[in-house]
C-alpha cells in the first residue's frame, strides 16, 4: 500500500474508504470502525484488548504489593485511636457543663 490511506479499504466494510489507521495494529478502518480513546483513534479489538490489560494489570497491582494493605490498616487503627481517645474526651465532660449550670 504505497498509497497509504487516500487508497486503503476499510478492513471490516470493504466497499468503505479507510479514514484511520489504528496505531497499535496498523490497519485500515473507516470512521465506524474506529473509536476515540486516551486521544488516539483505535480500532475495536485494540481497546478491547488494551482495557483488558489494564483490568489485569490492576488485579496484579492490589496483590502483589502487601505493603500498601499495611499502610491502610494502619491508617485506619491511628484513626481509631483517635476517635476513641475523643469519645473517652468528650464522655468525661461532668454533667453541669451540658445542663449550662456550671457557668452559675
Amino acid at each position: 500500500m504505497s498509497g497509504g490511506i487516500a487508497k486503503a479499504a476499510c478492513m471490516i466494510h470493504v466497499d468503505r474508504a479507510a479514514t484511520a489507521r489504528c496505531p497499535s495494529c496498523r490497519r485500515f478502518f473507516c470512521g465506524e470502525c474506529v473509536t476515540e480513546h486516551d486521544g488516539k483513534l483505535v480500532c475495536a479489538a485494540c481497546l478491547g484488548a488494551e482495557v483488558a490489560g489494564r483490568k489485569t494489570e490492576t488485579g496484579r497491582r492490589l496483590a502483589l504489593h502487601p505493603v500498601s494493605w499495611v499502610q491502610y490498616g494502619l491508617a485506619l487503627a491511628i484513626v481509631w485511636v483517635l476517635f476513641y481517645f475523643f469519645a473517652r474526651f468528650l464522655g468525661e465532660i461532668p454533667d453541669a457543663f451540658h445542663d449550662g449550670t456550671i457557668w452559675e
